[in-house]
């Protein structure tokens, strides 16, 4: 009785310390595998926060050179040229050329000349030959 007792405190516990639904990040990566996206919705994960508290969509080229431009709940995308975690890119899912992906306030299309992804007036374009975040 006691050991039971001591389970079930043990499991209501742990219980409430987790959130109710933990949040999920979203991946994809476009089809000639050197430019990746992850989406972190509001609040975060349990294991990742946005320095704002997002959301955030943060997106990864390889060649020529490593960089990542993030776009956050306000403001401009920011791009970052000397990204100490590259991590870029995962196998999929693969978001076709031609196609949108879309996930809180952002919205992305994939292009044979790049990425181009938004929130409102505020985005980025990213490809092997030009970047741009505004």
């Amino acid at each position: 009785m006691l050991i039971s007792r001591f389970i079930q405190a043990a499991f209501l516990t742990t219980a409430l310390a987790l959130p109710a639904s933990a949040a999920k990040q979203v991946e994809f990566v476009l089809p000639s595998g050197n430019i990746g996206c992850i989406y972190t919705p509001q609040g975060g994960t349990p294991v990742y926060q946005p320095v704002d508290g997002g959301p955030e969509l943060s997106c990864d080229r390889v060649e020529p050179k490593y960089v990542r431009i993030v776009l956050g709940p306000k403001g401009n995308a920011k791009l970052y040229k000397n990204v100490g975690d590259a991590s870029c890119c995962s196998a999929g899912p693969v978001l076709t050329y031609g196609k949108f992906w879309k996930a809180g306030p952002f919205k992305c299309k994939a292009t044979t000349s790049g990425l181009d992804c938004r929130r409102g007036s505020h985005g980025f374009f990213m490809s092997r030959a030009r970047l741009e975040a505004y």
